[in-house]
């Protein structure tokens, strides 16, 4: 397992003591922006690779290599709010523009008018609040990409749906000790 690295400077706490959204994407696009981090991350061809960072704040940060093809599947993040930015490549983000509950249903159908697609390339980031969902994709077929995120509160958990249509669909949730 690679190691942990460390790129936090001091932050203005939030409310609760911890990063803004914010303050998160401005560490996703420092980190983005330092070669040495970047160039630390093995690249696999197949599958998607990871070394976890130490955010700002007690913040849970991550830098993730993409290889052409691969994606997240749709997700959210567990209530924590957050930010990535890409720091090589091109990644798409595919959002709803809608405030989903965070828990009691298992099926929801979404408004004609949620979805949401944009496309990242080298520097460019952006925050979310804690009711986001969305799936990140590397759809380029010959390049791979490289990306850091970063969450506050640290994920205590992350659902993942299935999409049919405007139907969208609990299928799993994943606790922390998933990801490492």
């Amino acid at each position: 397992m690679p190691d942990v690295r460390t790129l936090a400077r001091p932050h203005a706490p939030g409310h609760d003591g911890g990063p803004s959204a914010a303050e998160l994407l401005d560490f996703v696009r420092r980190s983005a922006a330092d070669p040495d981090l970047i160039a630390a991350l093995p690249l696999d061809p197949e599958g998607r690779t990871w070394i976890r960072l130490n955010g700002p704040g007690g913040s849970e940060a991550w830098l993730i290599g993409w290889p052409p093809g691969t994606g997240t599947g749709w997700h959210d993040h567990g209530g924590s709010h957050g930010a990535f930015a890409a720091a090589s490549g091109e990644l798409t983000e595919q959002s709803l523009a809608a405030e989903l509950p965070t828990a009691g249903w298992k099926t929801l159908e979404l408004a004609d008018d949620v979805d949401r697609e944009r496309r990242l390339g080298d520097g460019d980031g952006r925050a979310f609040g804690p009711h986001h969902v969305h799936q990140v994709l590397n759809i380029s077929p010959d390049t791979h990409a490289v990306s850091v995120h970063a969450y506050y509160p640290p994920l205590p958990l992350m659902r993942r749906y299935s999409r049919t249509g405007a139907v969208l669909r609990v299928e799993a949730v994943e606790q922390p000790e998933e990801w490492t």
